[in-house]
């Protein structure tokens, strides 16, 4: 399937990351520049009424725009849109996922809305989001 035959109900490849380490989160803030403590420092979160440090939520949203991109290509993506449902904990498996769940045409331009999802090993959805994308080649 591709963006040009894709209908809807189906379903793009997942994408796993993980396990999210503190390596990860540590690279990811010097990458970034986000260095907020809750992410990096343990003591922070301690104080903060957190067990431990969480993972940076544009972090779990780059893995989810991910999938949309690896299946349609970057040029094809016109939005993506993502609503935050849980914590990623240090430790977790990120799942995404996505659905064709609408396809429009109109005077020959094809553009697909997908819904994403990401979950973490227990089942968790920690994010929940939306694509739009050109399936015109």
């Amino acid at each position: 399937m591709t963006p040009q035959t894709a209908d809807i109900g189906d379903t793009l490849p997942p994408l796993t990351f993980g396990p999210i380490t503190r390596s990860t989160l540590a690279l990811y803030a010097g990458a970034s520049g986000d260095h907020n403590p809750i992410h990096i420092d343990i003591d922070f979160a301690h104080q903060a009424g957190m067990d431990d440090v969480f993972a940076h939520g544009m972090l779990s949203m780059a893995q989810l725009g991910r999938v949309a991109v690896n299946w349609a290509g970057q040029s094809r993506l016109q939005s993506l849109s993502c609503r935050f449902t849980a914590i990623t904990p240090v430790g977790a498996t990120l799942t995404c996922t996505g659905a064709v769940i609408d396809r429009v045409e109109d005077k020959g331009q094809i553009t697909l809305t997908v819904k994403l999802a990401a979950h973490i090993d227990d089942g968790t959805q920690t994010l929940r989001g939306e694509a739009q994308i050109c399936g015109t080649p």
